[in-house]
């Protein structure tokens, strides 16, 4: 199985993310990764799917995804040309000899300390998993106390909109 990207974008209306995940769970499909939200047009909804499948089977669920009313465009990002970021906020355990190592440590991966308590620091990071997971690494040592990640987001790059509504694609 390989990793695959698909940037779909929908009608910005209730129960259609419900479908669109119905869709995937029928075929049998684990999404690995999934962020929702709003374009540069309210109307309009842009998921990013994070899946691993086999070409061919996902070549079948994309043409269903094309067949739902809601559905506008569906792409599959291609890795090269793409930006793709995460973000994630961990809980860290500190006390008065760790903390200023933790810092700096977050300071090293350009992550941003948001929330200081007396036994703990939260720290924000954004970036490509292989940053994140770096970073969660050095700061394993320290003890994590809590994590949450968001789904991944892409956008291709360069110039070119899959949201353009002038039909220039």
């Amino acid at each position: 199985m390989s990793r695959h990207t698909l940037s779909v974008l929908v009608e910005n209306k209730p129960g259609v993310l419900t479908r669109i995940a119905a869709l995937f769970s029928r075929r049998g499909f684990n999404i690995s990764s999934l962020a929702v939200g709003e374009t540069e047009h309210p109307e309009i909804s842009r998921m990013t799917v994070l899946v691993d499948a086999e070409q061919l089977p996902l070549e079948q669920v994309t043409k269903q995804l094309n067949k739902l009313v809601e559905v506008l465009k569906v792409v599959e990002l291609d890795d090269a040309q793409t930006v793709e970021r995460r973000i994630i906020l961990v809980k860290v355990r500190v006390d008065a000899a760790t903390r200023s190592h933790v810092i700096e440590t977050a300071q090293l991966f350009r992550a941003n300390v948001v929330d200081v308590a007396q036994e703990s620091l939260t720290i924000e990071a954004t970036g490509r998993v292989e940053k994140l997971e770096a970073l969660l690494a050095m700061l394993e040592p320290y003890g994590v106390k809590e994590l949450v990640q968001s789904g991944l987001v892409a956008i291709g790059r360069g110039p070119r909109s899959i949201t353009d509504r002038s039909g220039r694609h």
